[in-house]
């Protein structure tokens, strides 16, 4: 790779961000020129997003803090018709209503990285659907749909893969390339944005928007794309037991979101330094370089720092606060994740094996007699030796709850209601 002279790009080689780029060289000597305006697109098709959203937030972040202007899209358009990229299957269509909720559900979460504003460098936040829904058809397809080629959209791996395996394409799926590529020519007409930001499976359409824009005005246009993220054992980053990990203090409490992060495999804690926390490199590098048991310590480190970004500092130092009693002190935290059970159905017993799954410790019944199997269930901090094992009103502690381990880490409460 050769050498660059922006900081920005600097920041992304260092820290490992750079997976793509359609011209290193001409983008970093852009950089170098003055303010340059970048965005990232965000298709809302959930009420919360995800940490697998995280990577490029965090390159919006370090795009801000370069000095540079990011610009944040909501896909308010695109979402109705849905990003084939590496799914099997057509997404379920949402309604306006519920894409205009999860738009509103989700701004928070961009709040706490990036400063919003009217400086040159502030970020902004825009909705594709305001263009999007007032193209006219027949005219987009004779000026913008007589630019796309169906032999190389065929090539491009959100088609290809799906048509590989088989699985259906829809025609209004088939369009997304043409619609995210006309965003950044839209984007270039509106705010003079000239890069274009995501993961690297929107390199295809990514390319196809740099393409579109030389074509129809002869545009600078620079795409770069951010690495897939998996951990260290090959798993999807953000997946667990109990589902995605969301950004949103509704969907997951700042107590488990620390969890998520204090419980990373010992192999990914460096490399998540460097990609999800502000930390100096001179301290990440220090962090990473510890062995054995002082891991836990990077680790620490590394839920704080993260859990600080998107909760604020008080949620990072309270549910530091809160592992510490339990972990260390035997204590029950408040914020402990807490399933309700009626009163009648603990009194009756539950089968030990199917409250683990109900408490979300397990993924099924056959994880939990596994869990039982190996020593690692516990109920109230003493092993649970029998798979037929009952569990009920006898098993409340001084505080009026019961409380599950699986492992050495997670753990839940049971209230009866």
């Amino acid at each position: 790779m050769s050498k660059v002279k922006s900081e920005f790009l600097n920041v992304l080689i260092e820290r490992g961000f750079l997976h793509q780029c359609t011209d290193l060289e001409g983008l970093d000597a852009a950089l170098l020129s003055g303010v340059v305006t970048a965005y990232n697109g965000f298709d809302p098709t959930g009420p919360s997003l995800h940490v697998g959203h995280l990577l490029p937030i965090m390159l919006l972040r370090h795009y801000q803090r370069s000095g540079h202007k990011p610009i944040v899209l909501l896909g308010g358009g695109t979402a109705k018709v849905g990003d084939p990229s590496g799914k099997d299957e057509t997404r379920q269509l949402i309604t306006d209503d519920i894409i205009k909720s999860n738009i509103a559900s989700i701004r928070s979460s961009f709040e706490r990285f990036l400063s919003f504003g009217n400086g040159p460098t502030d970020a902004l936040m825009v909705d594709n659907d305001e263009w999007l829904s007032e193209l006219k058809y027949i005219p987009f397809l004779r000026d913008i749909g007589r630019l796309f080629s169906v032999n190389r959209m065929l090539t491009m791996d959100s088609v290809k893969l799906r048509l590989e395996r088989e699985q259906p394409l829809t025609f209004l799926e088939f369009n997304y390339m043409i619609l995210q590529a006309y965003d950044f020519v839209e984007l270039n007409r509106r705010f003079g944005c000239t890069v274009q930001f995501g993961g690297s499976d929107q390199w295809g359409n990514i390319v196809s928007g740099v393409d579109l824009g030389r074509r129809m005005e002869t545009l600078p246009l620079y795409g770069l794309t951010v690495p897939l993220i998996t951990t260290a054992s090959g798993a999807k980053m953000g997946k667990t037991a109990k589902g995605a990990v969301w950004l949103n203090e509704t969907m997951l409490s700042p107590y488990d979101y620390w969890q998520f992060w204090r419980n990373v495999e010992d192999a990914d804690v460096g490399r998540f330094l460097r990609l999800f926390t502000d930390l100096p490199m001179a301290e990440v590098r220090r962090l990473e370089a510890l062995q054995g048991a002082e891991i836990n310590d990077a680790k620490k480190v590394l839920a704080n720092e993260a859990t600080r970004l998107l909760h604020g500092a008080a949620a990072a130092r309270h549910a530091e606060d809160t592992a510490r009693k339990t972990f260390e002190e035997g204590a029950f935290g408040d914020d402990l994740p807490t399933v309700e059970i009626a009163h009648a159905r603990l009194s009756a017993g539950i089968a030990a094996i199917d409250l683990f799954a109900e408490a979300g410790l397990c993924a099924s019944k056959g994880e939990a007699r596994r869990l039982i199997r190996q020593n690692g269930a516990r109920l109230n901090d003493a092993p649970i030796t029998n798979e037929l094992a009952q569990i009920g009103l006898d098993a409340l502690n001084a505080q009026g709850v019961i409380k599950l381990t699986a492992g050495k880490k997670r753990h839940a409460l049971i209230k009866p209601v």
